[in-house]
């Protein structure tokens, strides 16, 4: 018998080798390709990380071409992560092998805090100090701010729960960034006028789940500015705007020089692209969104009037910006340079009204009131800004009832940024803490929030005192009865009131829809969640909309949920 063993080990041997020959002879063709085909193969997108880490194991010659900083591993971050490339530079040394090892440990980071989230707040509102863990992340932010995009784009209704969390997620993350860059923008001496770069910040603030950059915005604005060239150059081929390069700030002195490029820019803005005011639809806060203002065509007068401007400033006219009141208007001087100049020296231009040439007389009728000559005079952009904002603010004290109150917590963040003590405001905004519920067992950095701002304003404006005393009597008189509240709520399934609950606690369930196991812990007779999360969840759409039992569920990842009944 052991002859026999040893006499089939001996005939197994030749055939391993036998087997061993092909792939060897395969593995010896593929290297003596040319370097661009192998390349090429190894770029196709069919090979994976993993493939190209085996493959560069195989031999020198491979593990040349899989280098971490060449070709190979730049295309494999690439197709991962497509949307990431725009913040490499094409003259930038990048060790791709190393950006994917980190981008690849940033996203395994994120989905972990994501399912922490819902663990930790699945019933109730994330509070301010939810957010620290998220503040301690190592690693490029542009790469977990990825992640969760790509969370939030998963097919479908797929985990709802993890796209809300990490929508509340990325929404924080990229409004704290974009708020300290306001900051830093205000911080630029008066005469700095990027208008343009102040307005993208705001609409940047107000969309942060939104792809909004300065670059992309100033881009559009370009491909506008190359067709008014193109109109420029019929009415006159010689104009020294047609020379001006790309990023170039050169302005043109003589009127008659100026005045062709304006008549370029109106027929370009108003008569080939469209651009209009919005009248029919004045009042929506998309009018005031640079990136909206150049996809729907149509704004207000002071976004229309920043995107006229900002286009003859790229092309030598000085127009500036004049904060008149009901109607954001630009002013263009026809006076000579260094002439004394008074209001009448000046032609006002309506951007709103299709670039309309006002005199000081058009303008009064225009809004239907005399005013004061100061009125007419430009202003820096911290000025436009506020203007800005006060618009957003406005409409956002018209937001129903039922929303959460985005847009004015949104308005009052920037407005407060600009100017920190306006008391008014402040006021406004710990009646508006107080107004979205202040949960001492769920929120209680909400009450310090408020007591903070109250007492900030009793510093400011010891005027205040009795607005500031009530709101602060009435704060903690409220913290006081919820705590009296709080207890074991017993609900009975058997109760009259309670029948349409279907399920006990203990049943261990799978899911219609989504075929996760889970095990009930609790339930409520309606959903108790708030309109932020109906809405965020879609639970409109569902045949009985928040009016049916919900239960609270513990699934077999870990994670909890709160899952409607549906039909029985």
């Amino acid at each position: 018998m052991a002859a026999a063993a040893v006499d089939t080990a001996m005939e197994v041997v030749p055939a391993l080798a036998e087997e061993a020959a092909p792939e060897a002879a395969g593995l010896s063709c593929l290297v003596n390709l040319p370097g661009e085909v192998l390349e090429y193969i190894l770029c196709s997108g069919s090979l994976t990380a993993a493939d190209i880490g085996r493959v560069s194991s195989t031999c020198r010659r491979l593990r040349e071409l899989c280098q971490s900083s060449g070709k190979v591993w730049k295309e494999q971050f690439r197709v991962r992560w497509p949307s990431l490339m725009k913040h490499y530079s094409p003259t930038d040394y990048v060790n791709w092998l190393e950006e994917y090892k980190v981008r690849q440990k940033a996203g395994l980071e994120a989905r972990k805090i994501v399912a922490s989230f819902s663990k930790r707040f699945f019933s109730e509102h994330v509070p301010c100090n939810g957010f620290s863990d998220i503040e301690n992340l190592e690693g490029p932010e542009i790469f977990f701010e990825d992640e969760l995009v790509c969370i939030l784009n998963m097919e479908g209704r797929k985990a709802l729960t993890w796209k809300y969390y990490a929508k509340k997620i990325l929404y924080y993350l990229r409004q704290q960034k974009i708020l300290n860059n306001l900051k830093a923008f205000l911080q630029q001496p008066d005469d700095y006028e990027s208008y343009l770069e102040g307005a993208v910040y705001i609409d940047q603030y107000c969309n942060p789940l939104s792809d909004i950059s300065l670059r992309d915005i100033q881009a559009q604005i370009d491909s506008i500015v190359e067709l008014v060239c193109k109109t420029l150059r019929g009415i006159n081929s010689r104009h020294p705007s047609l020379a001006f390069k790309a990023g170039e700030s050169s302005m043109i002195m003589e009127i008659e020089l100026q005045s062709q490029v304006l008549d370029a820019m109106n027929y370009v803005l108003y008569d080939q692209l469209k651009f209009k005011g919005n009248r029919m639809d004045y009042y929506n806060a998309l009018n005031l969104y640079m990136h909206q203002v150049l996809i729907r065509r149509t704004g207000i007068p002071i976004s229309m009037s920043l995107l006229y401007l900002t286009i003859a400033r790229q092309l030598g006219v000085p127009l500036e910006p004049v904060n008149f009141p009901s109607h954001f208007l630009l002013r263009w001087c026809q006076g000579a340079e260094g002439a004394t100049l008074d209001i009448f020296d000046y032609i006002y231009i309506d951007a709103f009204g299709k670039g309309k040439q006002l005199t000081v007389k058009e303008c009064e009728y225009l809004i239907g009131q005399h005013v004061t000559a100061a009125l007419y005079g430009v202003v820096n952009v911290k000025k436009v800004l506020q203007r800005m904002v006060g618009n957003l603010l406005s409409l956002g004290k018209r937001e129903g009832i039922d929303q959460s109150y985005q847009l004015l917590r949104d308005s009052l963040d920037l407005y407060l940024a600009m100017y920190p003590d306006q008391v008014q405001l402040l006021l406004l905004q710990a009646r508006l803490y107080f107004h979205l519920g202040i949960w001492p067992e769920k929120s209680f950095c909400l009450v310090l929030k408020v007591l903070d701002i109250l007492q900030h304003i009793q510093t400011l404006d010891p005027g205040q005192h009795g607005a500031v005393g009530y709101l602060v009597q009435h704060t903690l008189e409220h913290i006081e009865r919820k705590k009296e509240e709080v207890g074991v709520e017993v609900k009975l399934r058997s109760h009259e009131k309670h029948r349409d609950v279907c399920y006990a606690i203990g049943l261990i369930m799978k899911h219609k829809r989504y075929g996760y196991n889970c095990v009930i812990y609790g339930w409520d007779p309606t959903c108790m969640m708030g309109h932020e999360w109906i809405r965020n969840m879609n639970v409109h759409s569902l045949p009985h909309g928040h009016h049916q039992p919900f239960y609270n569920v513990l699934v077999e990842d870990g994670s909890c949920r709160y899952a409607a009944q549906g039909l029985p």
